[in-house]
């Protein structure tokens, strides 16, 4: 079962908390995060990380069970298969994007979606979710914006329009179910 949440802010919401520690299914000690950074290159995102990690520890994981990966050189399917998780830290979307394409990150995360394992994406990891990069991971087909004042109606999502989502909402897709929730 594919099983994607993605967010503007990380778990500022303890409802997007509990959404991730449900559908991990596992003791927060015993789990195991890849912490993807590679999108922080601006200041302002770099100073974020901290509390994106934050959101992972709060959890109650252990911090030797999270792996920072700044995707500079590819992760093997082999490798990513120890990961519960991959967490997909903000900054700038379209260097990330850039990076996923120049190491051939695409096939690898969905293999890894597809064989059960989890992608939370935050702000940036969010959006190189969505069609709003045509060379991103397309998860779903919606464009999708992050930390909007006036996020989309709660519920599920039936079409493919744009997406807004506040600090407090995320999206949630199960399979091919896309639930909009805060």
């Amino acid at each position: 079962m594919k099983k994607i949440l993605l967010t503007s802010a990380g778990f500022e919401n303890e409802k997007i908390k509990e959404k991730f520690l449900e559908l991990v299914n596992k003791k927060p000690e015993d789990m195991k995060v890849l912490f993807v950074t590679t999108a922080a290159v601006e200041v302002d995102a770099i100073f974020v990380l901290p509390k994106c990690l934050e959101d992972l520890l709060g959890c109650g994981i252990d911090k030797e069970n999270i792996t920072v990966y700044d995707m500079h050189k590819l992760i093997s399917e082999e490798e990513i298969r120890k990961y519960d998780a991959i967490y997909v830290c903000g900054g700038k979307t379209s260097y990330l994007v850039d990076r996923i394409n120049e190491v051939e990150f695409k096939k690898v995360v969905e293999n890894f979606i597809n064989q059960g394992g989890i992608y939370i994406g935050v702000s940036a990891g969010s959006v190189a979710c969505s069609k709003k990069y045509e060379n991103g991971l397309n998860f779903i087909e919606n464009i999708l914006n992050v930390h909007c004042e006036i996020g989309s109606s709660i519920g599920k999502v039936e079409n493919t329009d744009p997406i807004n989502l506040t600090n407090n909402q995320a999206i949630l897709i199960l399979d091919d179910e896309k639930v909009i929730f805060e």
